[in-house]
């Protein structure tokens, strides 16, 4: 499989790692000075760019019929019309906050454990994520999809940044040296407290996710996310 970069810092270079290690090819290291880009030579794209620079480089690549894999938030707000472009152009994209297969066991439990506490009010839950201090954005794009699984099983209509609001999820977004990622969900009660956790050790989740998704993706059309490529839609 020849792989397109779509940036190339520290998840660049260890996707590339995994990438050959699995016996895949690397055709392109696309960053800010790059001119020009071959797409004739890819068969997918894998973009752990910038949040500026993610939008060019998903429609690009689905307009030149690459499927895409991508793994950089905070371009949301242009989500809808990726995913016009890309059924218009019949292309194949997957995104993902966080493309951990932990971490997206973790999706699948906190939204069980939402299922559990919906109709337990004496809770309130809050969230708490720790990233390394060149992160870009916060909250995470991991703690935003966590509480999208809350909101969809819960009475809570949103969430805010350290928000004291009935029907808000408080987030606190915190940015510690080189943390790779972590992630706490918490129930707490007069009486006690149930907390579910996620800690990355290191990048190396996230990127070998990325090429697993890659590869699951060859030959197909459409828009899909990491349960697609876990098969966990067919186990909820």
């Amino acid at each position: 499989m020849n792989i397109g970069l779509f940036g190339y810092g520290k998840m660049g270079k260890m996707i590339e790692q995994l990438a050959l290690q699995r016996g895949h090819n690397i055709v392109a290291k696309v960053d800010v000075d790059t001119k020009h880009i071959n797409f004739s030579e890819m068969d997918v794209a894998i973009d752990f760019s910038t949040p500026d620079a993610a939008f060019n480089n998903i429609t690009a690549s689905i307009k030149n019929s690459v499927p895409i894999i991508s793994g950089t938030t905070g371009w949301l707000a242009q989500y809808d019309q990726v995913v016009e472009l890309c059924k218009e152009k019949q292309g194949a994209l997957i995104y993902a906050s966080n493309f951990s297969l932990g971490v997206n066991i973790f999706f699948e439990l906190n939204a069980y454990l939402a299922k559990m506490m919906s109709n337990l009010e004496q809770y309130n839950v809050s969230m708490e994520e720790i990233h390394h201090t060149q992160k870009l954005d916060a909250p995470s794009g991991t703690a935003i999809t966590l509480a999208e699984g809350i909101i969809e099983h819960t009475t809570y209509q949103d969430w805010q940044m350290e928000s004291t609001g009935k029907h808000s999820i408080p987030i606190t977004s915190k940015r510690e040296g080189t943390v790779p990622g972590t992630h706490t969900v918490s129930y707490e009660s007069d009486v006690d407290k149930i907390e579910i956790k996620h800690e990355a050790h290191n990048r190396k989740g996230f990127a070998l996710g990325a090429v697993i998704a890659a590869e699951w993706i060859q030959g197909k059309t459409g828009i899909f996310s990491m349960r697609d490529v876990l098969n966990l839609s067919e186990r909820t």
